[in-house]
């Protein structure tokens, strides 16, 4: 508060919003890690189903579970939202869709479209479970 005026002199976290870009990306970059370490436990799944039946139904029993699938259903959402999000920069890339009231329909097109696209494939998924 050196300016004198009692104000801050940048904004903090407590007063700045983060315009939902910045928090896309930021959201792409988490999702991206995120897409990491859930590639593990399919890893993880496959092995055991190479290693033999008693690894892997350890294995299943444990995706099968409820917590199993609250990390899978996390991670196919992390997964499509990296995907529709990484669309949209490829299409940046292209030079397309950058002003500013395109960039905001986009971040709702890619939300809506990771929804879409999660919800799709677990109804699928558990009709042939």
């Amino acid at each position: 508060m050196a300016n004198g005026s009692g104000r801050p002199l940048s904004p903090h976290l407590q007063v700045y919003k983060l315009p939902l870009t910045a928090v896309m990306s930021i959201t792409h970059r988490i999702t991206g890690v995120g897409l990491t370490v859930g590639t593990l436990l399919l890893v993880w799944w496959l092995v055991a189903a190479a290693a033999g039946p008693e690894a892997f139904a350890r294995a299943q029993g444990f995706i099968g579970s409820f917590f199993g699938l609250l990390l899978m259903f996390g991670w196919s959402a992390a997964l499509y939202y990296h995907l529709c999000n990484g669309i949209r920069h490829l299409v940046w890339d292209a030079g397309k869709a950058i002003e500013l009231a395109d960039a905001e329909r986009n971040n709702k097109v890619v939300l809506v479209a990771t929804a879409a696209l999660t919800v799709l494939t677990w109804i699928v998924g558990l009709a042939v479970w």
